[in-house]
């Protein structure tokens, strides 16, 4: 997915740039925030039947295996499909797409952090892509993260029929939205943030670090 997200935002950064605005000039912020978005919206194909399954996964709390709806992520795909078709599988997109639009802010402010670093501090090319990638990926998630958890409600819900898991509950993203609020208040949209908001600096950071690093060492 990662592949997908970065190696498709840089065909939208280049196509963003020589379409809307001046190819003489470096390609602004919100350039590569639509590059983002749109990239986001590319890589939500290949996520959201990725991310659903691992949802459906993480919910199994029977003990012993045989109690278990799904014996893991193949068994879990092949059933979703048998009962609900390529619809069944693409449950969630649409929660998934309003996630992803999120990365306006991850790599708008990825361009903010690296431009004021460049032209204020004498940090390396390399140090510069880390603390670029960590900070711009924090804005992010404190952007993004109640949708995220709107998503994981959808992505959780029995989808009935003859899968037997139960009645669905949330036939539109805002009823999952006004579920969240009502079990827990404002404060449900952020139960977990902590461990994802620090968890994201490092992952981001040294993503981003050798992502930039093989782009230098490849050949233009």
């Amino acid at each position: 997915m990662d592949s997908v997200m970065l190696g498709s935002l840089t065909v939208y950064r280049r196509l963003v740039r020589e379409n809307l605005f001046d190819v003489s000039q470096p390609l602004p912020a919100h350039g590569h925030g639509l590059a983002g978005v749109m990239a986001g919206a590319t890589v939500s194909f290949i996520a959201a039947p990725v991310e659903h399954v691992k949802a459906r996964l993480q919910i199994q709390y029977a003990a012993r295996k045989a109690e278990r709806l799904y014996t893991g992520p193949i068994d879990c795909l092949a059933k979703i499909y048998r009962n609900h078709g390529i619809k069944g599988v693409y449950h969630g997109l649409g929660a998934t797409l309003l996630f992803r639009s999120f990365f306006f802010f991850w790599w708008g402010s990825y361009d903010v952090f690296s431009r004021w670093m460049r032209e204020h501090t004498a940090m390396s090319a390399p140090a510069i892509n880390f603390w670029a990638g960590g900070l711009s990926a924090q804005v992010f998630w404190i952007t993004s993260y109640p949708s995220d958890v709107v998503k994981q409600r959808i992505m959780t819900d029995p989808l009935g029929g003859g899968l037997n898991d139960g009645l669905r509950r949330f036939h539109r993203w805002r009823d999952a939205a006004v579920a969240v609020y009502r079990e827990g208040g404002p404060i449900g949209y952020w139960r977990g943030f902590l461990p994802c908001f620090l968890r994201a600096f490092p992952a981001n950071a040294m993503a981003l670090l050798a992502f930039e690093g093989v782009m230098r060492a490849l050949p233009e």
